[in-house]
């Protein structure tokens, strides 16, 4: 990736000497890390070297009468002003200049702060315009022509205030082993920022079990990204998750894809345990017949936090664990508590955010006999 204010943008920090050089960087400083746990080779899945990223936020910066993108400053002190980012996919990029153009002609800039872009891969994109005022229908009107105009939905958010100008997702399809998922993602929701990672991560995962049999546990599964393809390789899914917003998005991608061997629950994994092992009932779980499962494997992909102490000990029930983390340091903490029961067998690096510090990192674990 070539890009004009390398050194300057604080959004990419790793950049001498290329993506190739980054990359490896990463890995050996990863490899090191995880010696304590597994000593052989980690599979690297690489990102595209430029145009990954399928959603984007950009601050709005006012200089007199003119607005630009902007985005914080390397060195944290002030902003860079930017007319173009050659990490968003091609789509965000074309529309960047015109969407700014059009915002300044038809005058909607006043006291807008921010511009957040999703896109699918075939080009649908949802922008939110950001802004320190509340917004009326005369906003609503000038959105609409704009939204027309440049093809793509719009959205104005301000304070308790949310105007949706067409809708609010677009649907990204992913392929994955001859297979074509379709999923909603839906604005200002967590969706996987680079579209072609994700695909090989989800393809990894389902291939760390293809050994395993019955059914299958998830935890944290959020909008179903990896549940809906794991529900092919699965007699039976069980999903938890705690989002009241991502489980109906889950149902929602389970429908859109013709999936029905999936259940899906809005608990937490503390309240899980206790289902499971009959401490509270829930009526959450009142039509879920827990005893007709067989759970050997579990997946988890938890936040940036990992799982807590519980958590991992209830992980560590499963004779399968794969394990997709989005924190090296938290997988660490939480690899100590699980290579008590469990061996890594098996252990690969996403680049989900090329010239960043930051991987995703997958592990496959099975229980020691």
């Amino acid at each position: 990736m070539d890009c004009k204010y390398f050194g300057e943008c604080g959004a990419c920090r790793l950049y001498e000497g290329g993506y190739q050089t980054q990359l490896m960087q990463k890995l050996t400083l990863n490899k090191e890390r995880f010696l304590p746990f597994f000593d052989g080779e980690i599979a690297v899945f690489e990102s595209l070297d430029a145009h990954y990223r399928a959603r984007s936020e950009f601050k709005i910066w006012h200089t007199g009468d003119e607005i630009s993108y902007a985005m914080n400053h390397v060195d944290k002190k002030g902003v860079v002003l930017i007319d173009e980012c050659p990490q968003v996919n091609e789509h965000i990029n074309a529309l960047m200049p015109k969407l700014l153009h059009e915002i300044q002609k038809e005058k909607l800039d006043f006291k807008l702060f921010g511009a957040d872009f999703l896109s699918a891969s075939d080009g649908e994109i949802v922008v939110s315009l950001l802004y320190h005022r509340q917004l009326d229908n005369a906003w609503q009107q000038v959105a609409t022509k704009i939204a027309e105009k440049l093809g793509i939905y719009m959205i104005g958010r301000a304070r308790k205030q949310k105007l949706v100008v067409g809708q609010d997702y677009v649907t990204e399809s992913l392929h994955i082993k001859n297979e074509v998922y379709k999923f909603n993602y839906i604005e200002n929701s967590f969706t996987q920022p680079n579209p072609r990672v994700n695909e090989q991560m989800i393809t990894w995962a389902m291939e760390k079990f293809s050994d395993a049999s019955g059914d299958l546990l998830e935890l944290y599964c959020g909008a179903g990204n990896f549940t809906i393809p794991f529900a092919k390789v699965f007699n039976k899914v069980l999903a938890t998750e705690i989002s009241k917003s991502s489980i109906n998005a889950a149902k929602a991608n389970m429908l859109l894809n013709d999936v029905e061997n999936i259940e899906f629950v809005r608990m937490s994994v503390e309240e899980f345990v206790q289902a499971l092992d009959g401490v509270r009932e829930f009526r959450r779980m009142k039509d879920i017949d827990i005893a007709s499962y067989s759970l050997d494997s579990i997946f988890v992909d938890p936040p940036r936090s990992g799982m807590d102490v519980a958590s991992c000990h209830f992980s560590a029930r499963h004779k399968n664990i794969v394990y997709i983390s989005c924190n090296p340091q938290t997988l660490v903490r939480d690899l100590e508590i699980l290579c008590k029961t469990h061996k890594v067998v098996d252990m690969a690096l996403f680049d989900q955010f090329p010239y960043t510090s930051h991987v995703e990192m997958g592990v496959k674990l099975i229980k020691k006999s």
